[in-house]
């Protein structure tokens, strides 16, 4: 009797041992990403760079989502509010990261970006959504000690490029907030992948409005090996499989877990910067990354946001 319950048991504690090694594997692939997009954008202007990229993975993800659900369409009601989130998710979060990335570091622009749980929490308890709790209010002070350590990270006197890059960066979040709080307030009967592929289809026109010009009048023949690299990397392994295997893993062990695996992407970020990219992080970028990952574990207590795209 012993001997046929042990399996049991096992099986939940193997598949929580695969959901949380396919996390790791998500957080090193986004980590990652950070240096191989800015390697891209440096031989590809940065919105043609971007159309291309999501213009890829939106077709890859409406065939995915046909495979495994067997069926696409957005569900009834939802077409306009899923344009409006596709629009702040997609198309206004790639134009501030693609104007912040090439005018920052990949350190700064991690670490700014690993502030978005903190502040999910605090806008969700400004609208009315949450309660701001003691931990979520710490979380914030400490996320936002951290920014401005980044931001100050250029010396006493930033750069204004690297400044700019920075704010931009910030402009990414402030969009993502608002993506995360409309997507908690559509309350639509869709799973979370075929969510991504919609608001990706929403929003990817907007970035090949903008890449246009640069899409037909770029010449591709310029583009080096690891150019290419850094365009498959981003689309393939930052988006497709990257989100499967997230999506898949959050169903296993909720979403309580993922606030942790999100805080180490920035150190993942940093470290792949430094052979990728040559970027060595300052002592300021370290002390306000500890602030920033601080804020963001001690706000765990909070639901966790989908993580930003990059």
């Amino acid at each position: 009797m012993t001997a046929t319950s042990a399996p049991a048991h096992a099986a939940p504690d193997a598949r929580v041992h695969r959901a949380e090694a396919a996390m790791v594997l998500v957080v090193l692939i986004w980590g990652a990403n950070f240096s191989f997009i800015k390697a891209a954008i440096a031989e590809i202007p940065p919105f043609a760079f971007a159309g291309l990229r999501f213009s890829l993975a939106t077709v890859l993800l409406v065939g995915l989502v046909r495979w495994r659900e067997g069926g696409f369409g957005f569900p009834p009601g939802t077409f306009w509010p899923l344009v409006g989130l596709g629009l702040a998710g997609n198309t206004l979060y790639q134009t501030f990261f693609m104007l912040g990335l090439p005018r920052t570091s990949v350190a700064s622009s991690a670490l700014i970006l690993a502030t978005t749980p903190p502040l999910v929490a605090l806008a969700g308890a400004v609208s009315g959504v949450e309660r701001l709790t003691r931990p979520v209010a710490i979380g914030v002070g400490l996320a936002f000690g951290g920014v401005l350590l980044v931001l100050l990270a250029g010396g006493a006197v930033p750069s204004l490029r690297n400044l700019t890059g920075d704010l931009a960066i910030m402009g990414s979040v402030v969009c993502w907030v608002a993506f995360t709080i409309g997507v908690r307030a559509l309350h639509a009967p869709v799973s979370t992948l075929r969510l991504t592929a919609l608001t990706m289809i929403t929003g990817t026109p907007g970035l090949l409005l903008l890449g246009a010009p640069d899409l037909v009048g770029f010449d591709w023949g310029t583009v080096s090996l690891f150019g290419w690299v850094g365009v498959a990397y981003a689309t393939l392994l930052g988006i497709v499989v990257a989100y499967v295997l997230w999506n898949n893993s959050v169903r296993v062990v909720g979403s309580g877990r993922t606030v942790i695996f999100n805080a180490m992407i920035p150190a993942v970020a940093m470290l792949a910067a430094w052979p990728l990219l040559g970027e060595r992080p300052s002592a300021l970028q370290v002390v306000g990354g500890v602030l920033i990952v601080g804020g963001v574990l001690a706000s765990r207590r909070t639901p966790a946001p989908l993580s930003p795209d990059v």
